[in-house]
């Protein structure tokens, strides 16, 4: 008797029947990737171009120890303080200072080469908020930094940056953590009111656990009418990715924070 095929499961076309569930205000577009981390199967809803707002700051800080690991050093304890406030709060003026030490545009796209991001570039040199990416390539560098395989940065440096995405400040616990069972989550999120238009970019990116088996998650979307409501989106997003691995299992502790204004 010839063997029975297993069934191909195509896994962007359940996350795009999942994401009719998710509501988008009109002019507003979300994109997102998720990778279940047990079985390597991974999902991509949208192509488009997003600004990256803050979540560059992982970019960023990844580029920083990919340089330092090719130097040989340690990072200094300057830039260990910028890269605690960068990435714990958020803060800006420590994103700048870091995005000068790493050559700012050019020394990303660099980074990025080797990292696996083939749709990422850079902003321009006086601010990396305007960064363009893909949910898929944010996925790609969730991997990197998750500690795949093949990961340019070493166990020092992944268990560096991945220990500050578990510390965010609590007004910041929002996005991607939406599905996490208690703090298992580790992320960074982004927020940018465009001033043309008034309009908000909010993306989040990370890994959680959920139902007791983790995920990295990416979510990008922008066109949002205020901060409230593309945070509703993006961890509406989150859900619909997550329950394309979850179906069948009971479903996780919904975990949803709530945003603080920032």
């Amino acid at each position: 008797m010839e063997p029975v095929a297993e069934p191909t499961v195509n896994h962007d076309a359940l996350l795009a029947d999942a994401m009719k569930t998710v509501r988008v205000e009109d002019g507003a577009a979300v994109s997102v990737a998720v990778l279940d981390l047990d079985s390597g199967a991974s999902a991509v809803y949208g192509d488009g171009g997003f600004d990256t707002a803050s979540i560059v700051k992982v970019d960023i800080l990844a580029a920083l120890l990919l340089q330092a690991q090719d130097a040989g050093r340690e990072l200094t304890a300057a830039e260990r303080s910028y890269a605690v406030d960068m990435i714990e709060y958020s803060d800006n003026t420590a994103a700048s200072a870091l995005w000068r030490t790493i050559g700012r545009a050019e020394g990303l796209d660099s980074a990025n080469g080797r990292l696996g991001l083939t749709d990422t570039a850079g902003g321009n040199d006086m601010y990396w908020g305007l960064t363009q990416t893909t949910a898929a390539d944010q996925l790609a560098l969730l991997r990197q930094v998750f500690g795949a395989a093949d990961s340019e940065l070493n166990a020092d440096s992944r268990a560096y940056l991945t220990g500050l995405m578990g510390q965010v400040a609590a007004d910041q616990r929002w996005g991607v953590s939406a599905v996490a069972d208690g703090s298992s989550w580790a992320l960074k999120n982004g927020w940018l009111p465009r001033t043309a238009t008034g309009l908000w970019d909010i993306n989040s990116i990370g890994r959680v656990t959920a139902d007791g088996n983790g995920y990295l998650v990416a979510v990008l979307s922008d066109g949002n009418s205020t901060k409230q409501q593309g945070v509703a989106l993006v961890e509406a997003a989150t859900r619909a990715a997550v329950s394309v691995f979850t179906a069948g299992r009971a479903s996780p502790a919904p975990g949803a924070m709530t945003p603080a204004a920032s």
